[in-house]
C-alpha cells in the first residue's frame, strides 16, 4: 500500500504542524497576555514552559498506554486534549485558568507526539524511514513559522484570545484528519490485554536511551542557539531586526532541508558518518561564530545552517532500528522522555554560562559542547548496536 503510507504521512504532517501552531500560540501572544493578564516576563516564560513539562511524567505512560489501547486511539486523546486546553485558554481570564489550560494542551501534546513518531515508523519501517521521519520532524519548524507569520496581525486586530482560539481550530482540524485517515499497518495491532509496563528487552532499553539522549541533545544545541543568537549578532553590531531576521534562517533553512537531506542521505547510505559529520561541522561553526567578524562571521554562521539541517531525520530513524513493532510505543515514550526532561533542564546551563562568563560567546560554546555529547553518544549507539548483534 504505497500510496496510503504517504497519505497517511502527509495527515501526521499536518496534525503536527498544528500541535507546533499551538505551541508558538502563547510566545506570539505575549505582548497581548501581559497586558490583558497583569503578569510580568517570568510568567509568560512558564506558560511557555509548561507546554513541554508535562513531558517528563506522561511521554512513557503515554507510550504504554499505545502499545495497550491503540496508537490511534491515544493520539486521537492527544489532540482532544490539546482542543481542550486551547478553548480553556482563550475563554480564561486569569493567569491561573491560563495556566491550566497549558499545562492540559500540553500533556495532550505529548500523548500525540510520541504516538505519531511510532505511527510514522509503524508505516515506513525498513523503507525510507528517514525520510519519512525528516519530513515529519520538519512540521515542528513549518508550525512555529506560521505562527509567527500570522499570529502578530491577527492578535493586533483581534486580541490575544483570538489567537489561541486560531490555533484551537488547527488541531481540530488534526484531529479530524487524523479520525477518518489513520489506519493501522497491516500486521500491526495493539495488545490483546492491558500491561501497563514497559515491553522493552536489555538491548531495546540501551539503544533507545542512548538514541533519545542524541535527539534531546541536538535539540538544547538548537533552542540554544536561536534563543541566544540575536545577541551574538547584535554584538556584532547588527540591528535587534537584522540579528532575528539572520538566526531565524536556522528554522526557514530546516523546513526543506530535514527531508531533502534525509532522503538523499538514506538514497546513498552511510547515515551515521552523515550525522558525525554534520555534528562535528555544526560544532565548529558554534565555536568559530562568536570570534568572527565579516565574511568570516557569515560563513560561520552558514556552517551551522547547514549542518543544522541533516540530523534529524537520522537521528529520529534510530529508535526504529532499536525497537520490535510491538515494543515502538512503549519504547518511543521513553525515547521522548529524554527529549522533555533535557529541554526543561539544560538550556538553563547556557543561561547560567553566560551570566558565570559575561560574554555572548558562552552560549555557542555550550551548544557547541551538546554536539560533541552527540558524537560521543552516537559512537557509543553504534558500538551497542554492534555487541548486541554478535
Amino acid at each position: 500500500m504505497p500510496d496510503r503510507r504517504w497519505l497517511i504521512l502527509l495527515v501526521l504532517f499536518l496534525a503536527r504542524t498544528a500541535l507546533a501552531i499551538q505551541f508558538q500560540a502563547v510566545a506570539s501572544a505575549g505582548p497581548f497576555l501581559i497586558a490583558a493578564l497583569v503578569i510580568d516576563y517570568a510568567a509568560l516564560g512558564l506558560l511557555i514552559g509548561l507546554h513541554s513539562l508535562p513531558g517528563v511524567a506522561i511521554a512513557i505512560p503515554g507510550g504504554v498506554l499505545g502499545q495497550n489501547l491503540g496508537a490511534k486511539r491515544v493520539a486521537l486523546t492527544g489532540l482532544f486534549l490539546m482542543a481542550v486546553g486551547g478553548t480553556v485558554m482563550g475563554f480564561g481570564q486569569s493567569f491561573l485558568l491560563a495556566a491550566v489550560g497549558r499545562t492540559v494542551l500540553g500533556g495532550g501534546a505529548v500523548l500525540f507526539n510520541v504516538l505519531a513518531t511510532k505511527m510514522v515508523a509503524d508505516w515506513f519501517s525498513g523503507r525510507e524511514i528517514a525520510t519519512a521521519m525528516g519530513t515529519l520532524v520538519s512540521s515542528w519548524p513549518l508550525g512555529i513559522a506560521l505562527g509567527l507569520l500570522v499570529f502578530g496581525s491577527l492578535g493586533a486586530e483581534h486580541g490575544w484570545a483570538a489567537i489561541m482560539h486560531a490555533s484551537t481550530m488547527c488541531v481540530l482540524a488534526g484531529f479530524v484528519l487524523v479520525a477518518l485517515f489513520y489506519q493501522e499497518p497491516p500486521g500491526v495491532t495493539s495488545s490483546s490485554r492491558m500491561r501497563l509496563k514497559l515491553d522493552l528487552n536489555r538491548r531495546e532499553w540501551t539503544l533507545v536511551c542512548i538514541a533519545g539522549a542524541i535527539w534531546a541533545l541536538f535539540n538544547v544545541a538548537y533552542i540554544v542557539v536561536v534563543s541566544f543568537g540575536p545577541e551574538l549578532f547584535g554584538r556584532h553590531g547588527f540591528s535587534l531586526v537584522q540579528a532575528n531576521l539572520v538566526v531565524s534562517l536556522i528554522g526557514w533553512t530546516l523546513i526543506p532541508a530535514i527531508p531533502l537531506a534525509s532522503a538523499f542521505v538514506e538514497r546513498f547510505g552511510r547515515p551515521d558518518l552523515a550525522m558525525l559529520a554534520s555534528f562535528t561541522v555544526t560544532g565548529v561553526g558554534l565555536l568559530v561564530v562568536p570570534f568572527a567578524s565579516g565574511v568570516g562571521l557569515l560563513a560561520a554562521f552558514a556552517l551551522i545552517v547547514l549542518g543544522m539541517g541533516v540530523p534529524p531525520g537520522l537521528i529520529m530513524a534510530l529508535p526504529a532500528q532499536a525497537l520490535r513493532p510491538e515494543a515502538r510505543a512503549g519504547g518511543m515514550g521513553v525515547y521522548y522522555t529524554w527529549y522533555y526532561a533535557a529541554m526543561a533542564i539544560l538550556p538553563t546551563g547556557a543561561g547560567l554560562a553566560r551570566d558565570y562568563a559575561g560574554s555572548a560567546a558562552a552560549p555557542m560554546v555550550f551548544a557547541a559542547a551538546m554536539l560533541i555529547l552527540c558524537v560521543l553518544a552516537l559512537i557509543l549507539f553504534q558500538a551497542a548496536q554492534g555487541s548486541s548483534e554478535q
